[in-house]
Parts: structure tokens; C-alpha cells; sequence
């Protein structure tokens, strides 16, 4: 539970100030240093920048009366703001499943020892 809320607020505060692929750093981070297992890091991993999106991307949609997303909604062809908010929290659930992955991953195999599952 903690993998997930550190993830989710260095996303969330680091996406305010920096391009979206830095939403990879917390996560291979995360991965790396915290999770035991390749699933729990997969899922962490997705949970934590999925909903950091999603929350960006929902609090412009209110501050904004939902315009930008009904355009974004019109060019992508969703049909719905809500549509639009579905892709942002899955395109970066992807994003952060695969960077905790590769940081659990990549500390998995330079460890010593035994083996993980």
C-alpha cells in the first residue's frame, strides 16, 4: 500500500513540472527498491500512475467545464469526455505496469541469492 501512494504522489507531483514520460522514474524506483514480487509491482505499478493520470486529467476536465475533453473526444473518435478519461488512466496503467516491472525486474537480476517468484 505504500509502493502505491509513494508512486501515485511522486507521479502526481512530478507530472505537474516535467513531460509525461517522467512518470517512469517513481515507478522503476518503486519496483526496484519496495516490491517483492514481479505481479505486485506490475499491479502497483499500473494503479499508482494509472490513477495519478486519471486525477490530473479529471481535475482539468472540471476546472475546464469538460471542453478540452470533449474536443480530445471528438478527435480521437470515444464519443465522451468520460471516454477520454478511461484512455489517459489506461495509457499511463500501461506506462507505470511496465516501468515497475523493468525496475523489479532489472533488481532481480543483478540480486544474489534466492531466487524470486
Amino acid at each position: 500500500m505504500l509502493a502505491f501512494f509513494i508512486i501515485f504522489a511522486l507521479t502526481w507531483f512530478l507530472n505537474l513540472f516535467f513531460p509525461w514520460w517522467i512518470s517512469i522514474l517513481p515507478a522503476i524506483a518503486v519496483g526496484a527498491l519496495m516490491l517483492d514480487r514481479w505481479l505486485h509491482a506490475f499491479l502497483i505499478g499500473f494503479s499508482g500512475v494509472g490513477f495519478a493520470w486519471f486525477v490530473q486529467a479529471f481535475y482539468i476536465h472540471i476546472m475546464n467545464e469538460g471542453i478540452l475533453t470533449n474536443r480530445i473526444a471528438t478527435m480521437l473518435q470515444v464519443n465522451s469526455a468520460e471516454n477520454v478519461l478511461l484512455v489517459t488512466f489506461i495509457v499511463g496503467g500501461v506506462l507505470g505496469a511496465v516501468a515497475a516491472s523493468t525496475g523489479f525486474l532489472f533488481n532481480s537480476a543483478f540480486k544474489t541469492g534466492t531466487p524470486n517468484q
